[in-house]
């Protein structure tokens, strides 16, 4: 294992835990002789990401290729496995090559305007196409590698990746995906017909999803946490992406180790 010499550090921004916690990471990292690098100017042998899930999930979409470890300071969360008691014997680990390297997929999305022109996203969880709270039931045509599928009339469609599984989907009656299983889970929100199933398909399928409701508000949202309002005729098409993220694992915790901590199994 090569060893890391710099490292950059991301907080959960408004949030002084985090941001005391990371003035204090960054002392400790340069007293080892690492050097703490910005995380968006300069590359990283690391990313130790302060907060929780969902700044997990911002730094993965933009630091593909890139060992990310997640410190969870107090939230319920999947991917920042390390608790802050265990902080500092984990990072002493972490620096003389302890730990392994997990690779989890991520998604391309484009949004295909009806007007002209496309927009690129990426997703590790997922991306929900989702009316408003005020709006009625859409109409979503599906297809999967070119071939018609189903017709969804629904309150919205959840693609997303194994580690999405525990997500978003897993709320609207998904089922729990092991996070490296090379696959794509399709869950409809509140569907018009109980006939209507979450589907898994294979990661080398290309999903298309066509917008045909007209006067409904209807969104593309990506991770939970950006996004965009779709038009009639709009289309979204989402593909594994050659890039992954990279999660680094420490202190032996399995999969299901977090099932049960998470989700209370164990109780």
């Amino acid at each position: 294992m090569t060893r890391i010499q710099e490292v950059a550090v991301v907080a959960k921004k408004d949030s002084e835990r985090a941001a005391a916690t990371s003035a204090e990471v960054r002392r400790w990292l340069e007293e080892r002789g690492v050097t703490v690098v910005a995380p968006e100017s300069a590359p990283a042998d690391l990313v130790v990401v302060l907060g929780g899930d969902g700044t997990l999930l911002s730094v993965a979409r933009n630091r593909p290729a890139v060992p990310i470890v997640g410190v969870n300071l107090g939230t319920l969360g999947y991917l920042a496995e390390i608790g802050r008691d265990r902080l500092y014997a984990n990072l002493g680990t972490i620096l003389e090559g302890g730990f392994e390297v997990e690779e989890r997929l991520l998604l391309d999305v484009e949004l295909q305007h009806e007007s002209g022109g496309r927009t690129p996203y990426r997703a590790l969880n997922d991306a929900v196409v989702h009316k408003s709270a005020l709006a009625r039931m859409i109409h979503l045509e599906v297809e999967i590698d070119g071939e018609p599928v189903a017709v969804y009339r629904t309150d919205g469609l959840i693609v997303s990746t194994p580690t999405g599984s525990t997500a978003y989907s897993l709320s609207a009656g998904g089922p729990i995906l092991y996070p490296t299983l090379p696959v794509v889970l399709l869950t409809p929100i509140s569907p018009h017909t109980l006939s209507m199933r979450p589907v898994v398909v294979p990661d080398t399928s290309t999903i298309a999803m066509t917008l045909g409701s007209r006067d409904e508000e209807v969104y593309l949202t990506l991770d939970g946490q950006e996004g965009t309002r779709l038009m009639a005729g709009d289309r979204v098409v989402v593909t594994a992406s050659e890039s992954k993220a990279l999660l680094a694992r420490v202190d032996g915790q399995t999969h299901y180790d977090a099932l049960r901590s998470k989700l209370g199994w164990g109780e």
